[in-house]
């Protein structure tokens, strides 16, 4: 038995995975999936088909090239059959995953799970995690099935969040920020889409960890935190890139139009969307707002932060030209007194004088 085969295998009839998509796209391991008690079919409409006469515990999705269909294609999957299923998803496509296993379709989710690719096919099983008739399987069975005892599969997901999440703030790494951000720039730059990143850092961090103690330090990190992911739209990136700089990738919203929205992008070209403007205003105001118990009765209004903005195509057309230009722009804000997010190439821009 091959070692896809030893995978997926629980003893059951029709304990199957069907695959559906470029799955190149998907698997580090892709040239290995096919076969046995793994089916393939690159077009959905056969996998829909196929669906339709055969049980799979469940069905992956590989959303990378996926027509704009792709919601209308799932919901006749969840018609046809009762499987699970698994959205395969790019960083930069984790929105539309999130979006879609939010949205209702007949009583259910349109899907009910995803994963950031590229991924081994062993991931998959593992998040399938199901024995005959449907129900979670223990995780030291679903360990077995993949080759691996549960104290190392445990360790394999503390990992993967280590590598996507930061473990103070729970925002997203520096590594995730840098992947999602370049790959929705490659995608904005195919579809006249707006980019714009914003890094900050808090001030006077340093004082406040000599004075309060670190525990106040990482208080207030994580109070930063929070107020910024709170005045965020949904689909923006959050994360926290080191220290006490954090970033946020502003992208275009996927669920609009693109018809309504296309005058919008190309202004864009010449000016910084509003949009990253206002949301940076908003959070100062709250930064303003924000009581830190920690630091005793000093500690309401004493949040502030620098940050510089950089918008592509305007500013740069790579991630790494990108954060160059935002931060020249926050090393000016800092050197001209703190507190101020500025513009990248007119340093005398501070977003608080815009109206």
């Amino acid at each position: 038995m091959g070692a896809i085969d030893k995978a997926i295998s629980s003893g059951q009839e029709g304990q199957k995975i069907l695959l559906t998509g470029d799955i190149s796209r998907a698997f580090l391991d892709a040239d290995d999936i096919g076969g046995g008690r793994c089916e393939v079919h690159p077009n959905i409409l056969d996998a829909i088909d196929a669906a339709s006469k055969s049980g799979y515990a469940a069905i992956g999705v590989v959303m990378a090239g996926a027509s704009g269909k792709l919601r209308s294609a799932l919901k006749a999957l969840r018609d046809n059959c009762g499987a699970r299923i698994i959205l395969l998803a790019q960083m930069s496509e984790e929105p539309k995953a999130l979006e879609l296993i939010g949205a209702s379709y007949n009583g259910a989710s349109v899907a009910d799970d995803y994963l950031i690719c590229p991924i081994r096919f062993s991931a998959l099983v593992s998040r399938v995690s199901l024995v005959g008739g449907g129900m979670p399987a223990p995780a030291a069975e679903v360990a077995v099935s993949v080759g691996l005892d549960a104290a190392t599969e445990e360790k394999m997901r503390q990992l993967e969040k280590l590598a996507t999440e930061d473990d103070l703030t729970g925002l997203k790494s520096r590594r995730y920020i840098w992947e999602f951000a370049r790959q929705i720039i490659e995608r904005a730059g195919r579809e006249n889409g707006r980019v714009t990143l914003l890094v900050f850092d808090v001030d006077n961090l340093k004082h406040y960890n000599d004075l309060y103690g670190h525990l106040a330090g990482d208080e207030i990190l994580r109070q930063a935190a929070v107020l910024i992911r709170r005045c965020c739209r949904q689909h923006d990136v959050v994360g926290r890139i080191g220290g006490d700089e954090f970033a946020v990738v502003f992208w275009d919203d996927p669920r609009r139009k693109r018809a309504g929205a296309e005058s919008e992008r190309r202004s864009a070209r010449a000016d910084h969307p509003a949009e990253a403007i206002c949301i940076a205003k908003r959070f100062v105001r709250e930064l303003g707002k924000a009581e830190l118990d920690l630091l005793g009765p000093e500690g309401k209004g004493v949040l502030a932060i620098s940050g510089g903005l950089a918008s592509f195509p305007r500013d740069g057309s790579t991630i790494r030209e990108l954060f160059e230009q935002a931060d020249r722009a926050l090393l000016e804000a800092k050197r001209s007194g703190k507190n101020r997010i500025y513009l990248v190439g007119k340093p005398q821009s501070d977003i608080a004088d815009i109206e």
